[in-house]
């Protein structure tokens, strides 16, 4: 009996065990089999498209002419005829210099341009005598070569007489100093009744309509530098380049204008070359002197994608995204930058149109895995978490 005391022990311990050891055995094959989902990620599409590059630079405004205006006869000055900062025209009287020395120089010489009229006059009547006893053999020649020499004295003297008078005529109308230019009219130099000499300066003149914009242009903007100077070179308007402008109140300028000019050689100081912009000043809003800012397209991108920064990785060699394939598995793509534009990341190559671009989700993927791929606008809970229930509350905006 105990032998079969025995036996029914075993056999019960048995019966006990045998479950244990299958559920622990079926544990041991899930763990072995199941694998984990794979990683959810947003994808989204891209077109080829054009994008500009536009920089802005620090510039000063200056007027387009700036003349000095300076006195070309000596005198007492007289009279200032302008009232100082207002617009002239060309042409209009500034100063009044004595002109008094000046209308009698001028009497001098109409008087000397009557003498020698009146020695031409004499050297013609005799030439024409002359050359008539000479025809009848009544004079010699030595007579006639005479009378030759002196009506040529005559003319001379009668066309140096001629310059006199427009030399003091001229003086007499340099004594009204006239504006060279259109502008606003600076401050008087010299009061009335200063004594000046040629060459004074009196004021000067400021061409506001239209009005000039120099800057810097840093060397790494050799693009636009190139493409200003094919336009000084007038090799046509295509390589012109339109700029826009910020006022010193951080308003915008409402008129365009353009940069017709950049230095051939870049400044070794400032690593930067001198470049100036035109632009219309009808009104004066813009004033000589004011810091503005120019903004200029320095370079035009043709088939470019244009992705969000946070789809785009990097490693040792190169920029990369991951594209999903139409198996739903990503591959690793070494792709080209160009600048960011509006915080889009500009890729010059490497992305076809219409490819599935990963743009969230990109950690810890590696080429050839499978995803979870859904587009940025799908619903969030259409991807699948590890543990095979919906994810809410995913953003769709391809963030990282």
């Amino acid at each position: 009996m105990r032998a079969d005391h025995a036996a029914r022990g075993r056999r019960r311990a048995f019966f006990l065990l045998a479950p244990l050891a299958l559920a622990l055995a079926a544990c041991g094959g899930s763990d072995q089999d199941q694998q984990p989902p794979p990683p959810p990620v947003t994808y989204d599409t891209f077109e080829l498209t054009s994008a500009s590059v536009t920089e802005e630079y620090a510039g000063r405004a200056r007027g387009s002419r700036e003349v000095e205006v300076r006195a070309r006869v000596e005198g007492i000055l007289e009279e200032r005829l302008y009232v100082e900062g207002q617009v002239v025209d060309a042409g209009d009287e500034l100063f009044l210099i004595d002109p008094e020395p000046y209308e009698i120089a001028l009497q001098r010489a109409e008087a000397e341009r009557s003498n020698a009229s009146a020695r031409l006059s004499q050297a013609e009547r005799e030439w024409r005598r002359v050359s008539g006893l000479f025809e009848r053999d009544a004079i010699s020649e030595r007579e006639r070569d005479r009378a030759r020499s002196e009506l040529d004295l005559a003319e001379a003297g009668m066309a140096l007489a001629n310059a006199g008078v427009a030399s003091a005529r001229l003086n007499l109308e340099w004594t009204r100093v006239r504006a060279p230019i259109a502008g606003a009219a600076g401050l008087e130099t010299l009061s009335e009744g200063s004594l000046i000499s040629q060459g004074t300066l009196l004021t000067s003149i400021t061409q506001t309509d239209p009005v000039h914009v120099r800057f810097a242009v840093p060397e790494r903007d050799a693009a636009m530098q190139r493409a200003v100077r094919r336009a000084r070179d007038g090799n046509g308007d295509e390589h012109r380049r339109t700029a826009t402008l910020t006022l010193p109140d951080g308003s915008d300028y409402d008129q365009p204008g353009v940069v017709d000019f950049t230095d051939v050689s870049i400044d070794p100081r400032t690593g930067s070359a001198s470049a100036r912009a035109v632009f219309p000043n009808p009104d004066g809003r813009i004033m000589p002197g004011q810091f503005v800012r120019v903004r200029l397209t320095t370079q035009e991108l043709d088939d470019v994608v244009l992705l969000p920064p946070a789809a785009i990785g990097q490693d040792q060699a190169s920029a990369r995204v991951f594209v999903v394939g139409e198996d739903d598995r990503v591959s690793s793509r070494q792709v080209t930058l160009g600048p960011i534009i509006d915080g889009r990341q500009v890729v010059t190559d490497g992305i076809e149109a219409g490819e599935r671009v990963v743009v969230r989700g990109l950690n810890m993927l590696q080429d050839g895995q499978p995803v979870q791929a859904r587009p940025a606008e799908a619903p969030p809970a259409q991807i699948q978490s590890e543990d095979g229930q919906p994810e809410e509350g995913q953003p769709t905006d391809g963030g990282e």
